[in-house]
């Protein structure tokens, strides 16, 4: 009798086979030059960035000195409001009195405790190593929603930053806490969850001023998105927290809290500036530059204003386009996956006339995308037109119908990050920690900007240089400015020039659907003409 096989071959060629398609599908050049320059690979690389990251706060934390600055101060703040002092005016530290609203002092209040009356300064840096991961994995989410921005240039920007590692784990400052709040807020109104939001975002708030630099955007946002009412709404949402959180200082000094928390009269310290090192000291505190600066703040906020609603009202579209569409494509990949390689090309076939039918672009939005693709191939740096691969690429490795709605999102966060930015660029005085107040966002603005791959980088640079020189200097400051001037200007004129072709496109459009209708019209009239003379014949 023959011998009886046994499994143990098979499985050894199962796993070969295993391991041979890995090796062919992931280890291979083409996979490798997806995962540096495709933005479709950031949700891939961001565990990578996430898990390295990890690593460089650790190391940072072991062996880069802790510098004291404010952790002291705030511990002593919130130290007076832990024995029972809710007068603003009395709580105060070795830098002098208290300035952030009450949800600063509830966080800093647990980590008081949580660090042993904050004597642990240890334990503190690692819980700021765990806010860092938290606000990179909430930005990179962003990103790769976007789909804007190489997955390289997040990488060399994440690890290359000194000052930002710095303002994280080894300095402790709170406006890494806002900031945090502010980018979850974002990843939740971009998710449509809109009172968590506003929850976030006034927690935010709570923690630290500057996030209101955000707000015109915000309420910008609520009301082509929710309509006036629902907008309201969140407001109040917004408010009544501002309340809550506010209410034992409220009720005790109420003058004492607004005016401590939420003053915008301070004066701020002219040897800490970055951006007006240039300055002589009595100018630089005159109030006339403050209120020259703060018209200037609201003059770019109101000619950005028609591009940012016509962003956000188009992003409004393309979601109600997501929400018609999307029973469709689920419904045709349950089919593709009963059908599997049978029925696979005739069910994909059949895909384009069924959304066709379904639903067609009006002429505003067909004309506004016709305009953003343009901007975004010039964003990306590519000469020729974008062209689907007939393979599947290793993003997409399935047979699957998908259309990537998210990254739509575009239209979204370039407002936000702009309004942000006029913020930064209008403010009165630029300390070293509020560079995390927009250093996020500057790779999304540069890859806004229809500049060359080395102007972005030399902008990137450029800024970065000026925010690890310290002290100041005259140099850097200037440097600083014109690096954030170039920037602005580069944005806008991507914004308007997308405007502006759509409008024409638009125009176009309208002149060919009126020239079709009237060709229609007269071919009718002639019909009905025509119809005497043949019952006379």
């Amino acid at each position: 009798m023959p011998p009886t096989s046994t499994k143990l071959p098979v499985r050894s060629n199962k796993r070969q086979n295993f391991f041979q398609r890995f090796y062919k599908k992931y280890v291979n050049f083409e996979y490798a030059k997806f995962l540096i320059f495709d933005p479709a690979a950031l949700p891939i690389v961001t565990v990578f960035i996430l898990l390295a990251e990890l690593v460089l706060n650790v190391l940072v934390v072991n062996r880069v000195p802790y510098t004291e600055i404010d952790w002291k101060a705030y511990m002593q703040e919130c130290e007076g409001f832990l024995n029972g002092t809710t007068d603003y005016s009395q709580l105060r530290g070795d830098t002098g009195p208290l300035v952030y609203p009450a949800a600063f002092v509830y966080i800093y209040s647990a980590l008081y405790f949580i660090t042993s009356h904050g004597e642990n300064i240890r334990l503190a840096q690692y819980i700021f190593c765990i806010i860092y991961l938290l606000q990179m994995w909430l930005v990179l989410r962003l990103y790769g929603k976007s789909r804007k921005v190489p997955p390289y240039v997040l990488v060399i920007s994440a690890f290359t930053s000194y000052r930002i590692h710095s303002i994280y784990v080894l300095r402790l400052f709170n406006d890494p806490v806002a900031i945090l709040f502010l980018y979850a807020a974002l990843n939740l109104f971009l998710d449509r969850r809109w009172t968590w939001g506003s929850i976030c975002f006034s927690i935010g708030v709570g923690c630290k001023m500057n996030i209101l630099l955000f707000a015109p955007a915000l309420l910008a946002f609520y009301i082509i998105n929710l309509g006036v009412v629902k907008t309201i709404i969140q407001l109040a949402v917004c408010g009544v927290l501002q309340l809550i959180i506010g209410l034992p200082f409220l009720l005790t000094y109420p003058w004492s809290y607004v005016k401590g928390s939420f003053d915008l009269g301070r004066v701020f310290e002219h040897k800490w500036t970055v951006n007006y090192r240039f300055l002589p000291r009595e100018f630089f505190e005159n109030k006339f530059f403050h209120l020259s600066l703060l018209g200037m703040h609201l003059l770019l906020i109101f000619v950005f204003a028609n591009p940012t609603i016509k962003y956000f009202k188009n992003y409004v579209r393309l979601r109600a386009l997501q929400d018609m569409l999307q029973p469709q494509l689920t419904e045709q990949n349950r089919k593709l996956k009963e059908n599997k390689m049978a029925k696979a090309k005739k069910t994909a076939a059949e895909t384009k006339p069924i959304m066709d039918d379904e639903e067609q672009l009006t002429p505003d939005q067909e004309a506004f995308l016709h305009s953003f693709e343009k901007s975004l191939q010039k964003a990306s740096g590519l000469k020729a037109p974008i062209k689907k691969p007939k393979e599947p690429s290793p993003s997409n490795v399935e047979d699957k119908v998908s259309i990537h709605f998210d990254q739509c999102t575009q239209l979204a966060l370039l407002p936000f990050f702009l309004c942000n930015f006029i913020g930064v660029l209008c403010a009165r005085s630029l300390h070293y920690q509020f560079y995390v107040w927009y250093f996020h966002s500057l790779p999304y603005l540069a890859w806004s900007a229809e500049f060359s791959l080395g102007t972005r980088y030399l902008l990137l640079g450029l800024i970065e240089y000026c925010w690890n020189t310290y002290p100041s200097t005259n140099f850097s400051s200037y440097v600083l400015h014109v690096c954030h001037l170039i920037l602005l200007f580069g944005v806008a004129r991507a914004m308007f020039k997308t405007i502006n072709q759509s409008e024409t496109v638009r125009k176009q459009q309208q002149e060919q659907k009126k020239q079709q209708e009237k060709t229609t019209n007269g071919s009718i009239s002639s019909a009905k003409g025509s119809g005497p003379k043949s019952k006379k014949a």
